[in-house]
């Protein structure tokens, strides 16, 4: 049984204990099929949207993100399956910018569809060339008369292949750089556009390479203003990254239940595991990881949810300790099991391929070091 103690945490309200232990609930009851990763991811939006998990705004206020509710959403499915943490998220992140900075149309249009799982959500950013440096993105989005024309290419995209709507990111030149980055809401059926590439990679999910060739879409596409696409994406991104350290966060929760089990139950010359003290010592430091990554997160999510205009610091300092410490506590539960922890579809074996991505998207590791040196000196310098 996973350690619930720290919901008693004063970064919670009674509405955040209630979700996590009702969404925990449904989780322990969803089979997923990992047999065929499209279906199963089409399947588990639906069923997560039927039963109401896919609007976390329920508990907080109107269109406002409860963030602590995304990272108690998230950690919890992780536990689960990596799966459902894929479907929950991506479903966020796909339409974060519509959320939050959407026209009323836009909001009207799409998002009663993707929070009742009607509609798949894709956040569609990378570039073959960018990588983490957005800011030099190349593909293209140019005006022709009362539409856009968008030319470029896209990777690494999640739900790529699947996914009904998309949110792009494009050039459209108002200053060199980050400032001349545009965000656009693009229906997946728009002409032009191709899945060129399905990607797999050591956890599948959907990702692909997409390639818009002469993509058409009205003005009323654009959000938010000309100029403001990298203000979006790191606004989106300022939300959910503490969401990925909550994922991450997850997974380490769930090796360390797995590593009890084992130790509990193995016996080595007639004793349980857990009498070895090196042992207790892995075991120690693994609960030691947990607390302290959840800490971080949960620092800054109750931060963003407070009224703070940014937590770059606080959600670089989550994902960058959370993902990097998970991959850590769930190699020693691997290592605790033996053998059986590489066998293929044990648990623990399922849990090390699927916390090795999160260290690498919405933002490397070594760039979150950079984000938070940065911010460090900074706040030294009296620039925050």
């Amino acid at each position: 049984m996973a350690d619930r103690t720290f919901l008693d945490w004063p970064f919670f309200e009674p509405k955040h204990r209630d979700w996590a232990e009702g969404l925990d609930a449904w989780a322990a009851e969803v089979r997923v099929d990992h047999d065929d990763t499209d279906a199963a991811c089409r399947g588990l939006v639906k069923a997560l949207g039927d039963a109401g998990w896919l609007h976390p705004t329920a508990a907080g206020d109107g269109e406002r993100f409860d963030v602590r509710t995304l990272c108690l959403s998230r950690e919890t499915l992780a536990r689960h399956d990596g799966l459902a943490d894929f479907s929950f998220a991506m479903q966020g992140l796909g339409t974060g910018a519509i959320s939050l900075f959407g026209t009323s149309s836009q909001k009207t249009e799409w998002l009663p569809l993707t929070r009742t799982g009607q509609a798949i959500a894709g956040f569609a950013l990378t570039e073959p060339q960018s990588g983490s440096d957005v800011a030099n993105s190349t593909m293209t989005a140019e005006e022709d008369g009362d539409h856009f024309v968008l030319n470029g290419e896209k990777t690494w995209i999640s739900n790529g292949g699947i996914a009904d709507v998309y949110t792009v990111f494009a050039r459209t030149g108002e200053a060199p750089g980050a400032r001349g980055l545009s965000a656009f809401v693009m229906p997946a059926d728009t002409p032009g556009l191709e899945i060129v590439e399905r990607l797999e990679t050591i956890a599948p999910h959907p990702l692909a390479r997409l390639r818009f060739s002469d993509c058409r879409i009205p003005k009323s596409a654009l959000i938010g203003g000309l100029g403001e696409g990298f203000k979006i994406a790191m606004s989106v991104l300022d939300v959910f990254r503490s969401t990925v350290a909550a994922a991450a966060l997850g997974f380490a929760r769930r090796a360390l239940d797995e590593a009890l089990a084992r130790v509990s139950t193995r016996h080595v010359q007639g004793a349980p595991l857990f009498d070895l003290q090196m042992v207790q010592g892995h075991i120690a430091i693994m609960a030691v990881d947990v607390d302290a990554a959840a800490l971080l997160v949960y620092r800054a999510a109750w931060a963003k949810d407070s009224g703070a205009a940014r937590i770059t610091r606080e959600a670089a300092m989550a994902k960058l300790f959370s993902t990097d410490q998970a991959q850590k506590v769930i190699d020693k539960a691997l290592q605790l099991h033996g053998g059986d922890g590489v066998k293929s579809g044990e648990t623990v074996e399922k849990l090390y391929r699927e916390i090795r991505a999160l260290r690498i998207y919405e933002g490397a590791s070594d760039v979150q070091k950079v984000i938070i040196a940065r911010q460090a000196m900074a706040a030294f310098t009296g620039g925050l």
